[in-house]
């Protein structure tokens, strides 16, 4: 009987306005066959915003390092603002050093790195170290003032990378998939930064090296330019998927194992997969 409630309050959830039934109802089928304590928010739509199906999609959750990608768009708007150049060059401190993901932190003192490499680490091996120099340059409360104004109050970056004493106080970062999904479109549409730029932002999320989320059940030749997320306690990804006509995706997992994540994301990218190719 529970899990039949379940199964009805989760059609209920995502059967509002969808555009795709049966990706919607294939998805619904997939997740009612999962412990209830696993909990999903995704949210699959067209690159012009015709949502294909969602669940939970307006509820905000702890980012992880998909928080990156509001970054990366603010860079590029300081960039296109004449603020600094991407050829600049930025010379790495003992002090900016921080673990996690990444191998910039075991690079010398003194070594110079572009603002290009930079943020091409920050999104291709999601360096902690070279993010919080990205942070630091380009000022958090531009990132959250730039997402407000493309109208995305609940991409919020509150704190640096690996900074243990703000995750003590329960201080976070946030997105959620609907905003997520609409900034990846905005990219690439092109209509952030300029078109030059968010082509380099495009390339920099096809060469995301972690593939063991949305990629992993997808044949290799497609493309997918997304941004994933780790944190111990939720696992995410988003991007868009590079079928004939493209489609974005965005799929957090919390209440499991990381592996399991995993394997929830990637199936469920496989099933939007198979249904939109």
């Amino acid at each position: 009987m529970r899990q039949l409630i379940f199964f009805v309050l989760l059609a209920s959830l995502t059967s509002v306005h969808a555009q795709h039934p049966a990706l919607e109802q294939h998805l619904a089928d997939y997740l009612a066959k999962l412990p209830s304590s696993v909990k999903v928010n995704y949210r699959v739509e067209s690159l012009e915003g015709k949502r294909y199906a969602s669940l939970r999609d307006d509820e905000r959750v702890p980012s992880a390092s998909i928080i990156k990608i509001p970054i990366l768009v603010e860079i590029m708007e300081q960039v296109k603002a004449q603020r600094f150049e991407l050829t600049d060059y930025y010379t790495l401190q003992n002090a900016d050093k921080v673990g996690g993901a990444g191998t910039i932190f075991q690079e010398r003192e003194g070594k110079a790195f572009t603002y290009e490499q930079l943020a091409h680490q920050m999104m291709v091996a999601s360096d902690n170290t070279a993010t919080n120099i990205l942070i630091r340059k380009v000022g958090r409360e531009a990132v959250n003032e730039r997402m407000k104004t493309l109208g995305f109050p609940n991409l919020q970056l509150n704190r640096v990378m690996m900074d243990t004493a703000a995750v003590a106080k329960g201080i976070e970062n946030y997105v959620n998939a609907d905003e997520i999904n609409r900034l990846l479109s905005l990219i690439y549409q092109r209509k952030v930064a300029t078109p030059a730029l968010c082509d380099l932002m495009v390339a920099f999320l096809l060469d995301n090296h972690d593939t063991s989320t949305l990629p992993s059940l997808i044949p290799r030749q497609v493309g997918i330019a997304h941004k994933t997320g780790t944190l111990t306690y939720i696992r995410g990804d988003a991007g868009i998927i590079f079928t004939k006509k493209p489609f974005v995706i965005s799929v957090f997992v919390r209440g499991t194992d990381l592996n399991r994540a995993e394997t929830i994301i990637a199936e469920i990218g496989k099933i939007a997969y198979e249904a939109l190719k």
